[in-house]
């Protein structure tokens, strides 16, 4: 008997397959959690909230003023203010919560379980006054402020798109109040967007 063994090197193929797949699940620019993964990550967590009878909060958070970022300093510089505000909001919440960018100047974080509204409360006060700190990108100081819009599971929805809804809501109703704030959603802000809609 004679036996033929074939040694193959797959290393190279699996670090593509993984550099691929991360691709598809994380922002390019930040390295955040990009929307799909997010959203897997979110029904996930709407179900063990379920499971275990628990609350959990979203925070929709947008940059005030980020487009003036990129037009007067470039768009090397915005994606500068992109990268610190990612690493900000990391420093304002817990290990086990989720933080993602959706796209643009558009951040979400996933507060998998709260005891009450002050959780959300306080992380949301400790985000809002982190990224209003100056930030120096390219020599240069930037000062910033964001918005941030708060649903909560199950008050406010109990599905993934509804949660993201009520919470994009609050954070245009954070807009309206001046910027440089949070609101969490109420059913009153459901007719105030199908007014803007109309």
């Amino acid at each position: 008997w004679h036996t033929i063994c074939i040694v193959r090197d797959v290393t190279e193929r699996k670090q593509f397959e993984e550099r691929i797949r991360h691709l598809a699940n994380y922002d390019s620019l930040t390295g955040l959690p990009n929307r799909m993964l997010f959203y897997d990550r979110l029904s996930q967590a709407i179900n063990l909230a379920q499971r275990n009878r628990h609350e959990l909060a979203l925070l929709y958070l947008d940059l005030d003023r980020f487009k003036s970022v990129n037009d007067t300093r470039g768009h090397d510089a915005g994606d500068e203010v992109l990268i610190a505000t990612a690493q900000r909001i990391a420093l304002c919440v817990r290990q086990d919560d989720t933080i993602a960018r959706l796209g643009g100047d558009e951040f979400v974080v996933l507060l998998s379980e709260i005891g009450d509204v002050g959780d959300a409360k306080s992380i949301a006060e400790k985000i809002l006054a982190e990224l209003a700190a100056p930030m120096n990108i390219a020599g240069q100081t930037i000062t910033l402020s964001s918005s941030i819009g708060i649903s909560l599971f199950p008050a406010d929805g109990a599905d993934v798109e509804s949660l993201m809804r009520a919470a994009d809501s609050a954070m245009y109703h954070a807009k309206d109040k001046g910027r440089s704030n949070y609101q969490f959603f109420t059913p009153l802000l459901n007719l105030a967007v199908q007014r803007r809609m109309a």
